[in-house]
């Protein structure tokens, strides 16, 4: 029904994660996963029907913030305490450095492009820095640039050629031109906002880009060319990421740090991410 577009509401009961809830994503059956269910160290599953359980227990003091999946259906968990890209078998459970790299701050958020190719975020909160790296489907690691503001929520644009980054402390968020290969160029100033912080964002298929206002307590969506479309009111102020799902890909989940919960709503597009694990 249109007037229920942008309404939050609770999914799932407040404090069942701890403050640490991030990067949620959602796999092919509508199940919902975000990090820190219960305590630190895990990585936490909501069904449909908001039933919570702990998933994995990450080993060696490893824990998580950015989630993605990629095309085989396999978890990536960005490790910042290890500095690892961790893959996770779905089906075993087992989990696999894919990627390891000890010149990071912190791998924080991550992206994923259609083949498979990881980007992510690199802040280094204490001197309000970061950086930007690719991780390749083979492992390989590459720093894409460095000396930037302290880069947080990042996200591929539904045709692959568009990067985008956003600098929590600064306030803004760049767009690059993304090539085939996983290069990046063209620098450009996509919004900057005037007050609070960002953290994570998703793409819909239209390209929109959803991004969380992280102490504002709203979504703010943008349109590839920089507009404020909208600013979704939710309950919780501090939001940390979002991911799309649903049986249509048209419901967006918020995981909120105050609450220790997750809030969703629904949309008129689907997510890029959900439409990505349907090709």
């Amino acid at each position: 029904m249109e007037s229920a577009l942008y309404r939050s509401g609770a999914f799932t009961a407040p404090g069942g994660f701890t403050s640490g809830i991030e990067g949620p994503a959602c796999d092919r059956d509508g199940n919902v996963y975000a990090v820190n269910y219960e305590r630190r160290h895990t990585i936490g599953r909501v069904t449909p029907e908001a039933e919570c359980s702990v998933f994995i227990e990450l080993p060696n003091g490893s824990v998580g913030n950015g989630i993605r999946f990629n095309r085989a259906g396999d978890m990536l968990i960005a490790d910042y305490t290890n500095h690892n890209l961790i893959k996770v078998d779905m089906e075993t459970k087992e989990l696999t450095v894919l990627a390891h790299e000890p010149k990071m701050n912190q791998p924080n958020d991550i992206a994923i492009a259609d083949d498979d190719t990881v980007f992510a975020s690199d802040p280094n909160w204490k001197q309000s820095t970061g950086n930007m790296w690719r991780f390749r489907p083979d492992g390989a690691v590459t720093l894409l640039e460095s000396d930037m503001g302290t880069t947080n929520g990042i996200e591929v644009s539904p045709d692959n050629r568009t990067l985008y980054v956003n600098e929590t402390v600064q306030r803004r968020v760049w767009a690059y031109d993304l090539s085939e290969n996983g290069d990046i160029s063209g620098k450009r100033l996509l919004i900057e906002f005037p007050d609070y912080g960002m953290d994570g964002m998703r793409c819909d298929v239209d390209g929109n880009l959803y991004i969380t206002r992280f102490g504002k307590g709203t979504i703010a969506k943008v349109s590839p060319l920089g507009e404020l479309l909208t600013e979704i009111r939710l309950n919780g102020t501090n939001c940390t990421n979002l991911t799309f799902g649903g049986p249509d890909g048209k419901t967006c989940y918020v995981t909120l740090a105050d609450t220790g919960s997750i809030e969703c709503f629904r949309v008129e597009t689907p997510g890029r991410e959900w439409a990505m694990s349907r090709r």
